[in-house]
């Protein structure tokens, strides 16, 4: 079910077709499947946290910023590669950013994590949901990105095409 082979859709014009490959819907319910696990689980566990409050606080900005550093970052690798394709480049400090966030975002998670007196085997629950919640969002957020590409390239094809008759 989950390994099905993408899509294929075929765009036509006068010059020669373009395959426009997408994703399978069961690649996609996969994805958001995963996607919604990982955030219920992070949630579930930051919820009954044991411990201080400030240590709980702490816990979920880093979970929030590491979510939304995994999506900018994301996002920036896609840029830099479509950028290298047109001959623009991305300056050297925007790349700083975005890596030096992803990176501070994952190491202060990590030590806080670390550092909190709990259970070791809740500390072991927290790292495992909170890596699944990041690796699934930099899944999600390719999946959202080729299919933004893809509905992209057929709407320029379906314009050109009519502007052509």
């Amino acid at each position: 079910m989950f390994n099905n082979p993408p899509r294929f859709h075929m765009v036509s014009g006068s010059r020669s077709p373009l395959i426009v490959m997408r994703d399978t819907r069961a690649w996609q319910l996969q994805v958001w499947v995963s996607f919604g696990l990982a955030v219920f689980l992070c949630a579930t566990g930051l919820a009954y946290l044991p411990g201080q409050a400030l240590d709980r606080a702490f816990m979920v900005m880093g979970y929030v910023f590491c979510l939304s550093t995994v999506f900018v970052l994301a996002k920036a690798v896609r840029d830099q590669q479509k950028a290298q394709r047109t001959g623009e480049a991305e300056t050297p400090m925007w790349r700083f950013v975005v890596w030096g966030g992803f990176a501070v975002a994952m190491g202060l998670t990590l030590w806080g994590l670390l550092r909190m007196q709990i259970d070791e085997t809740y500390k072991a629950y927290l790292g495992v949901s909170w890596l699944y919640l990041v690796t699934s969002a930099f899944t999600l957020a390719k999946t959202l990105r080729d299919r933004h590409e893809a509905d992209l390239i057929e709407t320029r094809r379906v314009t050109a095409a009519a502007e052509e008759q």
